[in-house]
């Protein structure tokens, strides 16, 4: 009876190790990057409950809402669909998190894929 207590208790312990580990993505990162228009500067506001990802993509030209977000583990993905110049771009963003860096590919509408890696704000 008391190794089926620590066992349960060592499974919830994995478990909400996990969790944290997953929630870690919380907080801004700060990414600046060559594009195919220029050089982007970027502050990125994640948000993780459980899966979901909410937060903000904030560039030079204005803010956007994240959408579509979601975590699993240290694996990554959202949508920012930016307003440029009249015309909606989604751009769409895969990577992993690793501790304070946030390697991204995104993938800016049909036309041009970038690589990138935001830094955490300490």
């Amino acid at each position: 009876m008391k190794l089926r207590s620590a066992l349960v208790l060592t499974i919830l312990a994995a478990g909400m190790a996990l969790s944290a580990f997953a929630s870690d993505i919380n907080g801004q990162w700060t990414a600046t990057f060559d594009t195919q228009i220029g050089e982007q500067h970027y502050t990125y506001t994640l948000k993780a409950d459980g899966e979901k990802l909410t937060g903000t993509a904030k560039n030079d030209r204005g803010s956007t809402e994240i959408t579509q977000g979601t975590i699993k583990g240290d694996d990554v993905s959202f949508v920012e669909n930016l307003d440029f110049n009249g015309n909606q771009l989604v751009i769409t963003y895969t990577g992993k998190i690793s501790g304070d860096e946030l390697k991204l590919t995104r993938k800016v509408g049909d036309f041009a894929t970038e690589e990138l890696v935001a830094k955490r704000v300490k």
